[in-house]
């Protein structure tokens, strides 16, 4: 099977981005640089792994930008951009990937489209990069005049993710280490790899100054947003067991839930609520409880499913609300796990997950505890 890493190089210190927190750390849109990179690249379906390349010094930084995505530990990065890239490639070289996508960790707005050019790419190259053709009149300069026009013709704007087959573009590195070149596909280039071309784009802007900051936070903005909002609801009785899961986390009780796979109430009703906010049925059309292949499983398996069809169609989530009813068992113990639990499946803050409970005081099949209900809320993103 192919296995496919997206490589996350952000071990630079932003020196031309000036003093203080580097670059990839900086708010942008309320979270850091890099948590929007981490979260393209988690959210692509074709991405098994991520993995991160940082400064040592960064470690805390690092852990509150990723705080809740599904991605590896980080590496410690070295000297140079060159170096930090083999010293990640040699990390993730026990894992034995198919394919890696280097990418800088301060291009936060790429898209799955970009992405999945790339990766397609690889199917007959050994590498592909995304590129923009040059479209400005370029000139050579010397002691502040002009020494020449350059023709612009057959010119690119390189970016990244620039993808490779694993095993080549390991070997490139090691082969040249020690030598400073611009990017990766250069080194791709020099071991004699041939290299693709893909349409990149033009959002997918590396922020390398407080004006590039300052100009991709107004840029976003500039899109059109769509917002949405989805509902969900679901009920199960209690049944024989000894055990119950909600929203991930499982709570012993002296009956079970009854239902064709866990019976996560909750996880269950936050995921019709990310599918209905995208238009995309509810979770007996992607689960049938006729399928016996999801006897049993695990409801995480449905709301990442459920959130990751969100990302491919460009839906950010903005927050999700989610309220157990039951008399028992108590949610009050269990609610910061919860969160957690919710937080790392779609891959976003525990900020941006609540999770609440309450009684009918008595009434109805809940105040009979003859079951458990619970009823969602999600509000999601869509920019243009």
């Amino acid at each position: 099977m192919t296995h496919t890493v997206a490589l996350i190089v952000g071990a630079g210190r932003g020196h031309r981005f000036g003093g203080g927190m580097p670059k990839q750390y900086r708010s942008l849109n309320g979270e850091p640089v890099l948590r929007h990179t981490l979260r393209a690249f988690r959210g692509h379906p074709s991405i098994d792994t991520v993995q991160s390349v940082i400064h040592p010094d960064d470690i805390e930084l690092f852990n509150h930008a990723a705080e809740g995505l599904d991605i590896n530990a980080p590496v410690w990065g070295g000297a140079s951009r060159q170096e930090s890239v083999r010293l990640g490639l040699e990390h993730i070289a026990g894992s034995a990937p198919s394919r890696v996508l280097i990418h800088d960790a301060a291009r936060p707005f790429i898209s799955n489209d970009v992405i999945s050019r790339v990766l397609d790419a690889l199917d007959n190259n050994p590498g592909a990069i995304p590129a923009l053709p040059v479209t400005d009149t370029l000139k050579r300069g010397e002691n502040g005049v002009i020494s020449g026009t350059v023709a612009r013709e057959g010119l690119w704007r390189a970016q990244t993710p620039q993808g490779f087959r694993f095993g080549d573009i390991l070997a490139a590195h090691t082969a040249l280490a020690g030598e400073t070149l611009t990017d990766d596909a250069a080194l791709a280039e020099r071991a004699g790899l041939k290299v693709a071309i893909v349409d990149g784009s033009e959002r997918n802007v590396k922020i390398t100054t407080t004006e590039d900051l300052e100009r991709a936070e107004a840029g976003s903005h500039s899109h059109a947003a769509e917002y949405r909002t989805g509902i969900g609801y679901d009920v199960h009785q209690f049944g024989e067991g000894d055990c119950v899961t909600l929203c991930g986390v499982e709570i012993e009780h002296a009956r079970g839930l009854v239902g064709h796979s866990d019976a996560d109430v909750g996880l269950h009703a936050i995921t019709d609520a990310v599918l209905g906010a995208i238009g995309a049925g509810d979770i007996g059309d992607h689960f049938p409880p006729s399928d016996p292949k999801w006897r049993r499983a695990p409801s995480d398996q449905f709301l990442a499913h459920a959130g990751a069809l969100a990302r491919e169609r460009g839906a950010d989530i903005i927050n999700v609300d989610v309220t157990l009813i039951c008399e028992a068992p108590k949610i009050g113990p269990y609610r910061q796990a919860m969160r957690e639990r919710i937080s790392g499946i779609l891959s976003v803050g525990v900020d941006r997950v609540s999770v609440k409970a309450t009684t009918t005081e008595g009434l109805g099949f809940t105040g009979r505890r003859e079951g458990i209900a619970a009823q969602a809320i999600i509000s999601l993103r869509l920019v243009s």
